[in-house]
C-alpha cells in the first residue's frame, strides 16, 4: 500500500465529535460517492378522497459508508415549495372596499408548471450536514410536487405527513419505490434520530410534526415559522395582510402551493379551498373561530417533546416575531428544552451554524455537550454580525420591567409621552386616509391623519425587551374602523440597509369592534367611546441617546390593512390611553430626572 493510500485508509469513516459539535469527515465529503434516491412513504390519511392512503414523496442523501452498516441520524426538511409555485397571476384579494362589506371576487390562478423533483427533491442542507455525518432527507407536502393528497395550509395532514416520514425512518411506516407500487424501501441506514429545520413555511412544518409527539423526532430548529394562520392573516380581529403581500389570505396561499396531481384538483379546490376555507376564513369580520383555532399550533403543543430552538428576526413584518415567541414561551413552560435566537433583520435568518450544530449533536448523537445549560436567549445586537449574538439569561430580559407612559395633547403635530399621568388632557382626533404610508405619517411634521406622542430626548440608551402593549380609549365616526399603532424612534434616520428600518421599533393592529371578544365583533356606535388593550409585536432593541420614543396612532395602514374610503374620524381620549413598555432597568432607565 502506498503512503498516500495508507493515509487515506487511516482517515475516520465514522462521525467525529469535537468540542460538542459534529465535525466534517473527509470520507463523507466526497459528493461522487453520496447515495441519492427517492421513494414514497405511505401515510394514514386520504386527504384527496381517492379511496387510498396518500403517499408523500421523499428523497434521501447519505454517505456511501451507510451501505456498509454505518447508521447515522437524519436532518429532515419538508416543504410545499419544492416543485414550484404560482407566478405571473394576480390571485390576491382586493383590499379597496369598505370595512364589513363582502370583498370583490378574486381570480384563481392557472395550473402550476410543476418542476420535476424525482429523484432529487431539493439540495438544501446536504453540503452542510452530510459531511458532518448526517443523512439529509426532504419531502414534499401533501398536494404538492409528486406527493399525493390535498394542501390544507395548516390542516392536520400537514402534521401527519412528516410524522409518517419519521415513522418510516424508525421502521413504523412503509416506504415504496414508486407512488403506486408495492416494492418496499427500508431505512436501514439510520439510527432513527431525526432533527428538522427550515425557514418560513418550511419552518412551520417542523413544529407541525413535533405537535404529533412522534417518536424519533429529537430536535427542531424552526426559522421564522408561521405558528398560527390567524396571527398571520388577522390581528386582534382585524383583517391584516402579511408585510409585502397585501391582499393575501389562506386561500391565496393554497392556490400558490397547489402543484400536486392535477387529477385531484377538482376535489381539493371544491372541498378544501371553496368550502372549508371559504366558510371558515371570514374575511368580512376578521373574528377568531374554530377554523383558525385548528390552524394554531399553540393549541396543539401538549404532545410535543422535541427540543426546540426558535429563530426569528425582530424586523420580520411578513411572519412577525410573535410567532416564535409564543411557542418558545409555551414549550419552556412545559419543561421542554428550549432556546431562542433573535436578530435585528427581516424574514428568515437561521442561528449560527455552531449553535445549530451543538443543538443537533446533543439531541441526535446523544452527546452530552451541555447545550441545555447554555443561555436560553441569543440576541444579535443592533450593529453586530448575525453570527455573533449576545447571550442573555432569557427572553424577555429578566431585568425588564413594565413602564407605563401617558399621553399629553399636541395634535396635529406632536403630543407628549410621559411617566407622570396628568388629568384633563381631553381628546384628539385623526382622519383616516389609506393614501399615506405609515412611514410617511411618522415623518410628517403636521398632519391630521395620525396622532403622535413622543418622549423627551433620551439622555441614556433605553433597552426595550419584551412585548409592549397599548390601552386605548377611542370613538369612531362610523360603525367600523381600522386601528393601527406604530412605535418609532425619532428623529427619522436612514436605515443601515434596504432590509430594515432603524426607526420602527414595533407595531400592532386591532379591530375596535372586537373590544370585548376576539370571537365576536359588534358594530361600533358612532361617537361612543370604547376601551381596548392589545399587544404590539415583541422586540429587543436599544434606543440610543438623542432619540425620542414616539407612539403613533392611525387608522388604515396602507401596506397591511383594507383600504376603506378616506374620512372616518377616530377620536382618542388621552386620559384613558396609555402605552406600556418592557424596559430593562424599569422607570429609572427612561426618566430624565
Amino acid at each position: 500500500m502506498s503512503p498516500a493510500n495508507a493515509q487515506q485508509a487511516d482517515k475516520p469513516k465514522v462521525p467525529v465529535i469535537k468540542d460538542g459539535q459534529a465535525q466534517v469527515v473527509p470520507a463523507f465529503e466526497d459528493t461522487s460517492k453520496w447515495i441519492r434516491h427517492d421513494l414514497w412513504v405511505e401515510t394514514n390519511f386520504d386527504s384527496d378522497d381517492d379511496g387510498k392512503p396518500d403517499r408523500v414523496h421523499v428523497d434521501v442523501t447519505r454517505p456511501a459508508e451507510t451501505e456498509a452498516g454505518l447508521k447515522l441520524p437524519v436532518i429532515y426538511e419538508t416543504s410545499p415549495y419544492y416543485a414550484g409555485t404560482v407566478s405571473g397571476s394576480d390571485i390576491f384579494w382586493g383590499v379597496r372596499h369598505e370595512l364589513g362589506e363582502k370583498p370583490p371576487k378574486r381570480l384563481h390562478p392557472p395550473k402550476i408548471d410543476r418542476r420535476d423533483t424525482s429523484p432529487i427533491i431539493s439540495n438544501t442542507h446536504i453540503e452542510t450536514w452530510v459531511p458532518r455525518g448526517f443523512v439529509v432527507v426532504h419531502s414534499s407536502s401533501p398536494g404538492t410536487g409528486l406527493s399525493e393528497g390535498s394542501p390544507t395550509v395548516g390542516g392536520k395532514n400537514e402534521s401527519l405527513a412528516p410524522k409518517a416520514v419519521i415513522d418510516w425512518l424508525n421502521g413504523r411506516a412503509n416506504g415504496y419505490k414508486t407512488v403506486d407500487g408495492n416494492e418496499k424501501v427500508e431505512a436501514y441506514w439510520t439510527t432513527g434520530n431525526v432533527g428538522m429545520t427550515g425557514t418560513s413555511y418550511n419552518g412551520t412544518l417542523p413544529l407541525a410534526a413535533a405537535t404529533t409527539g412522534v417518536e424519533g423526532l429529537k430536535a427542531i430548529i424552526p426559522v421564522a415559522p408561521n405558528t398560527s394562520y390567524y396571527h398571520y392573516y388577522r390581528s386582534n380581529g382585524l383583517v391584516r395582510s402579511p408585510g409585502g403581500y397585501l391582499g393575501e389570505d389562506i386561500d391565496v396561499l393554497y392556490d400558490f402551493i397547489h402543484s400536486g396531481n392535477q387529477e385531484h384538483n377538482a376535489y381539493s379546490d371544491s372541498t378544501i379551498r371553496d368550502t372549508e376555507m371559504a366558510n371558515g376564513m371570514d374575511r368580512i369580520t376578521g373574528d377568531y373561530n374554530d377554523f383558525w383555532a385548528g390552524r394554531d399550533y399553540l393549541n396543539q403543543l401538549e404532545p410535543l417533546k422535541a427540543a426546540v430552538l426558535m429563530s426569528h428576526g425582530f424586523n420580520d413584518w411578513n411572519v412577525m416575531p410573535e410567532h416564535s415567541y409564543r411557542i418558545y414561551k409555551a414549550v419552556k413552560e412545559q419543561g421542554v428544552p428550549a432556546q431562542i435566537y433573535y436578530h435585528q433583520r427581516g424574514h428568515g435568518g437561521p442561528p449560527p451554524l455552531e449553535m445549530m450544530n451543538r443543538w443537533f449533536t446533543r439531541y441526535l448523537f446523544d452527546i452530552e455537550n451541555n447545550v441545555e445549560d447554555d443561555p436560553r436567549a441569543w440576541i444579535v445586537r443592533e450593529n453586530d454580525n448575525s453570527k455573533e449574538p449576545t447571550p442573555y439569561e432569557d427572553y424577555p430580559n429578566p431585568d425588564a420591567e413594565p413602564v407605563t407612559l401617558h399621553l399629553t395633547a399636541g395634535a396635529p403635530q406632536q403630543g407628549g409621552l410621559t411617566l407622570k399621568k396628568t388629568k384633563g388632557e381631553g381628546t384628539e382626533s385623526l382622519i383616516d386616509n389609506f393614501s399615506f404610508s405609515a412611514s410617511d405619517l411618522a415623518q410628517a411634521e403636521w398632519t391630521d391623519h395620525r396622532l403622535m406622542y413622543v418622549t423627551p430626548e433620551l439622555r441614556e440608551p433605553v433597552h426595550i425587551s419584551g412585548t409592549p402593549s397599548i390601552t386605548i380609549k377611542l370613538a369612531s365616526s362610523k360603525q367600523a374602523a381600522n386601528l393601527s399603532v406604530m412605535l418609532v424612534s425619532l428623529p427619522w434616520r436612514e436605515g443601515r440597509d434596504t432590509k430594515i428600518t432603524d426607526n420602527i421599533i414595533t407595531r400592532g393592529w386591532a379591530d375596535p369592534q372586537n373590544h370585548e371578544s376576539l370571537r365576536q365583533s359588534e358594530p361600533l356606535e358612532p361617537g361612543t367611546f370604547y376601551t381596548l388593550t392589545f399587544d404590539l409585536q415583541p422586540d429587543d432593541q436599544v434606543i440610543p441617546p438623542g432619540q425620542k420614543i414616539g407612539l403613533m396612532i392611525f387608522s388604515s395602514d396602507r401596506e397591511y390593512t383594507l383600504h376603506p374610503d378616506p374620512g372616518t374620524e377616530i377620536t382618542v381620549d388621552l386620559d384613558g390611553t396609555s402605552l406600556t413598555l418592557p424596559v430593562v432597568g424599569g422607570e429609572k432607565a427612561v426618566s430624565n430626572d
